[in-house]
């Protein structure tokens, strides 16, 4: 199978956010599954501050070719003002997963 799966990584202010968001990914074929993890501390730099809180962090799996829009999409919906997208590539999957996966994507 010559298509790719991606990883793609998010976090979330909330868990309602994260929800409504993998929600429409889901929906809408951007992605073929969303694991949404309950909670992650983060700190980090913004703005010359040192800021930390708790977030939701979101997996997201999705078809290497749906990467631009994926990240289209996620990035007009989320509500920060720039938001953590990462890829991942999975260099090996389960055949008849990485099919599923391609499968519900667009």
């Amino acid at each position: 199978m010559a298509e790719k799966m991606l990883l793609a990584l998010s976090t979330f202010p909330d868990r309602e956010t994260a929800q409504g968001i993998s929600n429409q990914l889901v929906t809408d074929k951007f992605a073929a599954c969303a694991n949404i993890l309950p909670a992650v501390e983060s700190i980090y730099r913004w703005k010359e501050q040192i800021e930390s809180g708790n977030e939701i962090l979101v997996f997201f799996k999705l078809s290497e070719d749906r990467q631009s829009a994926f990240q289209e999409k996620l990035r007009l919906l989320h509500p920060c003002e720039v938001p953590e997208i990462i890829f991942v590539p999975i260099s090996s999957a389960l055949p008849e997963y990485l099919r599923w996966v391609v499968e519900n994507c667009g």
